[in-house]
């Protein structure tokens, strides 16, 4: 009998779907890498995965991948002439306006003016009748060289910001597109990012702030709080924070179970289902425990006082596993912070302004963003690495602490 798989069966399965939602754009090696496994790994897993009936996914009808697809593809049509400024053209100026006639813009700097005319006017009577100096305008005239590569220089820089909003979804603002510059290594000045964003209007997503929709358990008792608004840790596994939230598909909603390490902010444990019942955040603390090799024994895991979370079920699950509970008080979101945050930034860059009605699709797309947030997405709270890098660091640092 072959060794049993340390990561769990509905992360396999979403790593294959991931991989065939490629269409074939994309190798095995550059998908695992997303994903933080190895590209055999997750070839293995697709072949095993050969042949067999695609599961129907909870609550939702059966169909082909060749139906769904072309179900939403026409979604798409829809959505792109239905929604206000995004159908091609949309914004336009309309034909023979001004932008299109030649020579109709005039250029609002007088320096740009005077260089244009000064050969039919001359440059002392356009001086005196702008009143300005002739010193002013060939001091101008010498430095247009200089102008014309600062020019050159800004337009090079708005086109990597324009790059990296596109490939991190249009969700990144300022401070993390200065972040990205800089390990690119680009010496650039974040309040320059800042301007440069503004006047080519390249916004990051914002989001206002949601209700609570826990669903306390009177009944049961809780446990205490051992975290006490304090979401700080300097070593890996001492301290976790999880809650859970919904999302809209369709006329029905799907939930998330998160496990989130507060030293790293890593999303390391998760699950997606169409129910709220307890087996939700069981299969997310089991995709932690294995996730952290099996060994968490004296962990802390901080949550709200949600009936899942205060189950019998659930505190077997953390008993088996060594995991001392951990909850705040009743209807204060700031006892558990961190993992609303999390959840915030996520609706922010995931699922701001979308209507999903493929719960296929809808759980695809999560696993790929949670893949996307533990390896790619930078971090203010991590000095702007991604939690995968910042774990590396604590890791190297603990080695070359041990070999001194």
């Amino acid at each position: 009998m072959g060794r049993k798989s340390p990561y769990p069966e509905e992360f396999r399965r979403d790593a294959v779907a991931l991989y065939r939602a490629s269409g074939g754009k994309r190798t095995y090696a550059a998908v695992a890498a997303d994903l933080g496994i190895t590209g055999e790994t997750l070839r293995t897993w697709v072949r095993k995965d050969t042949g067999r009936p695609s599961p129907e996914p909870p609550g939702g009808s059966a169909s082909s991948p060749a139906e769904e697809l072309a179900r939403l593809r026409a979604e798409n049509q829809r959505l792109l002439k239905a929604e206000k400024g995004v159908a091609a053209g949309a914004g336009d100026p309309a034909p023979g306006s001004r932008v299109f006639r030649s020579g109709g813009a005039v250029s609002p700097h007088r320096w740009d003016f005077m260089s244009e005319n000064r050969a039919a006017f001359g440059v002392k009577r356009i001086c005196r009748v702008l009143g300005v100096s002739r010193s002013g305008c060939y001091r101008h005239q010498a430095t247009a060289s200089a102008r014309a590569a600062r020019q050159a220089e800004q337009a090079a820089a708005v086109a990597e910001i324009r790059q990296i909003h596109a490939d991190h979804h249009g969700a990144y603002g300022a401070p993390r597109i200065h972040a990205e510059l800089r390990s690119r290594g680009r010496k650039i000045n974040r309040k320059r990012v800042a301007r440069l964003m503004r006047i080519n209007h390249i916004v990051g997503r914002h989001l206002r702030r949601r209700k609570r929709t826990t669903i306390a358990d009177k009944m049961a008792p809780p446990a205490p709080d051992l975290v006490m608004r304090d979401f700080t840790a300097t070593v890996l596994n001492t301290r976790w924070c999880g809650d859970i939230t919904y999302i809209a598909v369709g006329s029905s909603w799907m939930f998330l179970a998160t496990v989130i390490d507060i030293c790293s902010r890593r999303v390391i444990g998760w699950s997606v289902a169409d129910h709220m019942r307890t087996e939700l955040v069981t299969d997310a603390i089991e995709m932690a425990v294995a996730a952290r090799g099996g060994q968490v024994d004296g962990v802390v895991f901080h949550t709200d006082r949600g009936a899942q979370y205060v189950s019998r079920a659930f505190a077997e699950v953390c008993r088996r596993h060594g995991i001392r509970r951990s909850m705040g008080r009743v209807g204060s979101s700031y006892d558990n912070a961190l993992a609303e945050s999390f959840f915030q930034g996520m609706k922010r860059e995931l699922l701001h302004g979308r209507r999903l009605t493929s719960k296929a699709q809808t759980r695809l797309e999560l696993f790929c963003w949670l893949a996307y947030y533990n390896r790619r997405r930078r971090h203010s709270a991590l000095g702007y690495l991604t939690p995968a890098e910042f774990e590396q660091h604590l890791i190297s640092s603990h080695t070359l602490s041990l070999v001194a």
